[in-house]
């Protein structure tokens, strides 16, 4: 079959794009920028606004979840500092990683979210599936004191 396509090729019967590989499906999340800490049974993840104040958080799940994946653990410390707002999309996408999380027996927590944000969160009644803390120390303990050795 190969041969036969070179020839008609050779010929000029057959147009060279017919060859041209396949593009590449886009994913949306590579438009989204993540700083990656990884603490002690935790994955800490700075999560910043989309490139071009483009406002697709499309994927977003996916991605967090692959890089979940490779760091083999299921406790996530969300930082939505520099996210802006929480918007339809991006909710979505955070209750779509937050069951996938706690299938696996994890956790996830958000920090640094604007007041609107958690508005947002608390009217659609998520604030009890996804908690939110000041900060990511604060998120990490669960607001457990801190005890002496």
């Amino acid at each position: 079959m190969v041969q036969f396509a070179q020839r008609m090729l050779a010929e000029g019967t057959l147009p060279e794009r017919t060859f041209a590989k396949p593009a590449l499906p886009e994913c949306k999340a590579e438009r989204v920028a993540f700083e990656v800490e990884r603490g002690p049974d935790w994955l800490l993840i700075r999560l910043d606004a989309p490139v071009a104040g483009v406002s697709d958080w499309a994927d977003l799940a996916d991605a967090l979840w692959s890089l979940l994946e490779r760091h083999f653990t299921y406790r996530l410390v969300l930082d939505c500092q520099r996210a802006g707002l929480l918007d339809s999309t991006l909710i979505g996408q955070l209750v779509l990683l937050e069951r996938r999380i706690r299938k696996q027996g994890g956790m996830i927590r958000l920090c640094g979210l604007s007041e609107p944000s958690q508005q947002a969160l608390r009217q659609c009644r998520l604030d009890g599936r996804l908690p939110h803390f000041d900060t990511r120390a604060e998120a990490i303990m669960g607001h457990r004191p801190l005890q002496p050795r």
